[in-house]
């Protein structure tokens, strides 16, 4: 057996090796009972954390976090390899030869007329119609970025508004036939307008162009902290708003910094939790 207390460095063997004792009856009492399900959530809380990494622009943290995403691909690799069906060589084997057959343009040259990425996607699933190909969208994304996907492939088909202008029409037919719906309490009816709603709403945002801001470094001397994409928008809304209402009344508004849900816990002196996306986390597999 591998001495790992011995090891002043290990490299992708070494991690696989770990976690494969790890789960073996001599390992990790917990690591032996786990299933795929049982850390389904472990997943993907570990994938937000290393886009939260990402998006602060903190590389040593994002480091950490790949090896945290890692962990939980060999984990789930491990258990399907003491069932029989595939290990970690499998994996990497299939992944590059989706790779390769994927990239026409770059390992096949010689064919002019060589399919693009989508193309290829939808023979390989033996998809023959845009209907198909939205409803492979996986059900296991949060309900708003399903949406989105699933616009974005109807729009190559042409299905789309012209501009924000139509799009926002259609938003406000969409609330006028869910104030219908509350009106008649019927429940099945406002379930389905307001999922309309929600639908067209996510088309005014497609609609609505928007750039990302450059991530802050770790050491920055900038006296803000580095804020989501998600959180600058949601702050300058926020003071657009409440400078309105000052400019009425006449007082000053306040500043009202916000922060990580990471950076709060440790500005309270708490250890950081790890339940941060707990509210948007999908029900469906």
């Amino acid at each position: 057996m591998l001495d790992f207390l011995c090891k002043e460095s290990y490299d992708l063997r070494d991690f696989v090796a770990l976690i494969t004792f790890l789960r073996s009856p001599d390992g990790c009492p917990w690591d032996q009972v786990q299933t795929h399900e049982s850390i389904r959530r472990n997943f993907l809380e570990e994938t937000y954390e290393a886009c939260e990494a990402i998006d602060v622009g903190d590389t040593a943290h994002l480091k950490e976090e790949l090896g945290d995403v890692l962990m939980q691909v060999l984990f789930h690799t491990d258990i399907e390899r003491a069932a029989g069906h595939f290990d970690i060589d499998d994996v990497a084997d299939a992944a590059c030869k989706k790779l390769v057959y994927r990239h026409p343009h770059v390992f096949r040259r010689d064919e002019p007329d060589a399919p693009d990425w989508d193309t290829i996607k939808q023979r390989e699933r033996a998809q023959t119609t845009t209907a198909e190909a939205m409803d492979s969208v996986a059900r296991s994304l949060p309900a708003l970025w399903r949406c989105e996907k699933i616009q974005a492939k109807a729009a190559k088909t042409g299905f789309e508004w012209p501009d924000t202008d139509a799009a926002l029409d259609k938003v406000e037919e969409e609330t006028r036939e869910l104030r219908e719906a509350v009106a008649s309490c019927n429940a099945d009816a406002v379930a389905e307008e307001l999922g309309d709603l929600l639908f067209a709403a996510v088309k005014v945002a497609r609609s609505i162009p928007s750039r990302r801001p450059t991530p802050r470094a770790k050491n920055s001397s900038a006296a803000l902290p580095p804020w989501r994409p998600q959180q600058r928008t949601a702050v300058c809304r926020l003071s657009s708003a409440r400078s309105r209402r000052c400019s009425r009344s006449g007082s000053r508004p306040s500043r009202l910094p916000v922060r990580t849900t990471k950076e709060r816990n440790l500005h309270s002196s708490e250890r950081p939790v790890r339940n941060s996306i707990s509210w948007h986390m999908p029900t469906q597999t």
